[in-house]
């Protein structure tokens, strides 16, 4: 079992365990499955005549509606990971979660970093085969871009097996990699914190916190929470409120208050 080390402001090092190749994999066909379903809806339900007739019967119109109904799959991984904090459908299922080398969450750009890279292992050979298709020899070439997937995967599957933190290129490109969800007490001790889908922030100015920032203040906290010393909490919401221009609302304690700070600003960051 691989492990990335983190090291904390406060020099402690934290073991995430990454996620294997068998979790991966897992992944991708469910993955893979759910990419199947719709382009089996789509078959299934839209009537490609009428949309010729849309069209008037213009191969270009046509071939471009054809493209549009197949950028869902194209870009799936992308939105999904960005909309869903590091996560497919797939990852979520098997429990793993992209995150930063430095247990950070990624940003957007290291998304769209990761999702490009896909084409060295596998993007490329979806996009030839937009481009085949658009031509009209997608069928005649179909078992041959098959092959040409396969291939492509297992330059990924390898690039897992034979890394030192199971990163494929797009997370060596992108400095990301896979973890396994199962030690929550690792992720309490970075700054991602466990928020719901329909969480609702409260302070906006937690933006004007620095990663960094966001970091000291979660391993503050956790150490003085643990040992209820007061004193160090409210000189760390002092200090919060000093940095943000945010003033603690009457009738909620320190450590709530804290907690919420920290919850708003992996909120309005997690993107």
């Amino acid at each position: 079992m691989k492990t990335l080390q983190v090291n904390t402001t406060q020099n402690v090092m934290i073991n995430f365990e990454l996620a294997n190749v068998g979790q991966r994999l897992l992944a991708f066909i469910i993955d893979n499955v759910v990419k199947f379903g719709y382009l089996y809806f789509i078959l299934e339900v839209f009537d490609f005549n009428l949309i010729k007739d849309a069209t008037e019967g213009d191969y270009w119109s046509a071939k471009a509606i054809d493209i549009l109904m197949i950028l869902p799959i194209t870009f799936y991984s992308l939105y999904s990971e960005i909309l869903m904090n590091g996560q497919t459908l797939g990852k979520r299922i098997l429990g793993i979660r992209v995150i930063n080398i430095e247990g950070f969450r990624p940003s957007i750009g290291d998304y769209i970093i990761r999702w490009f890279m896909r084409m060295v292992d596998f993007n490329l050979f979806i996009l030839l085969f937009v481009y085949f298709y658009s031509t009209g020899y997608g069928i005649q070439l179909l078992g041959f871009i098959y092959i040409i997937l396969i291939i492509g995967k297992c330059v990924g599957f390898f690039m897992i097996v034979f890394t030192n933190k199971n990163q494929r290129v797009g997370d060596i490109s992108a400095n990301t990699v896979v973890v396994a969800l199962k030690d929550r007490a690792s992720f309490s001790k970075t700054i991602l914190e466990d928020i719901k889908e329909d969480y609702k922030p409260v302070f906006a100015n937690v933006i004007k916190l620095s990663d960094n920032d966001a970091r000291i203040i979660k391993d503050t906290y956790t150490r003085a929470k643990n040992k209820n010393d007061f004193n160090t909490l409210i000189k760390l919401r002092s200090k919060i409120e000093e940095v943000t221009d945010i003033r603690k609302p009457k009738g909620i304690s320190d450590i709530d208050f804290i907690g919420t700070v920290l919850k708003d600003f992996n909120y309005y960051t997690k993107d």
